[in-house]
């Protein structure tokens, strides 16, 4: 009867983990998938759907392969491209054998606060575009609406994210 009963729990525990299991590969694709319509490679959505879903909010390289069901060298491209990107960096606990990806504490305020920068650039293709097609036809105003625009979201920017962060430290909670 012992016996039967630790089967048992044991079953009841399997299907646990496998229910645990698909919910986050679940999301992991779903949320991956969002990113790759936005613009990101796929598989660096991946990674960073699966470090996103991680209750540490790390994984070893080895790990996401692993959860991902890809190989190594596909893993080494996709953390190349999300550290390079600001999105995660490579870290290493104490003691730990491998290193691990980990994303910053801020993630997202820190993926749009550097947008600033972009938007400059982006506000001076926007003009240069302009003036070379001639700010009067149609093509040069459409150029300029979309300069004014970017200069808007540039300016209202550190705004925004300085909104974000009093909002934010209420609810922060120690990791």
């Amino acid at each position: 009867m012992a016996g039967l009963l630790m089967v048992h729990s044991l079953h009841m525990i399997h299907e646990l983990v496998n229910t645990e299991n698909h919910r986050s590969a679940h999301f992991v694709e779903h949320f991956a998938l969002l990113l790759d319509e936005a613009g990101m490679p796929r598989m660096p959505a991946r990674a960073f759907a699966a470090i996103l879903a991680e209750d540490a909010g790390r994984l070893t390289a080895r790990d996401l392969a692993q959860r991902l069901a890809v190989s190594p060298a596909a893993v080494s491209g996709a953390v190349r491209y999300l550290t390079q990107a600001g999105m995660v960096s490579r870290g290493r606990e104490p003691g730990a054998r491998r290193d691990d990806y980990r994303l910053h504490d801020d993630v997202w305020y820190e993926l749009y606060a550097y947008r600033g920068e972009m938007l400059r650039r982006w506000e001076q293709a926007m003009d240069e575009g302009a003036e070379a097609l001639g700010r009067d036809t149609p093509a040069g105003q459409r150029l300029e609406e979309t300069r004014e625009f970017f200069a808007f979201l540039r300016e209202e920017l550190p705004a925004l994210m300085e909104r974000w962060r009093a909002r934010r430290q209420p609810t922060r909670r120690a990791p």
